[in-house]
């Protein structure tokens, strides 16, 4: 039982901390779930992970994003 409690602590807490854990894409996945993903470099990335299991795309308010040219 102990092993069961501690695994999903290893697991379900990194992905609720909204940490960005390294990954600093622009565009952020928000599900319906809850669970957040920052690690999209494009919008349609963000959009094709969000179609079928609900949710939107918005942009990662802890990155900037680059200069246009």
């Amino acid at each position: 039982m102990r092993t069961i409690a501690a695994i999903t602590i290893l697991f379900v807490l990194p992905s609720l901390c909204g940490c960005s854990g390294g990954r600093g894409g622009i565009w952020c996945a928000h599900y319906g779930t809850g669970l957040n993903d920052c690690s999209f470099y494009s919008f349609e990335q963000c959009q094709a992970s969000v179609r079928g299991a609900g949710g939107s795309c918005a942009r990662n308010p802890f990155v900037s994003a680059p200069a246009a040219r």
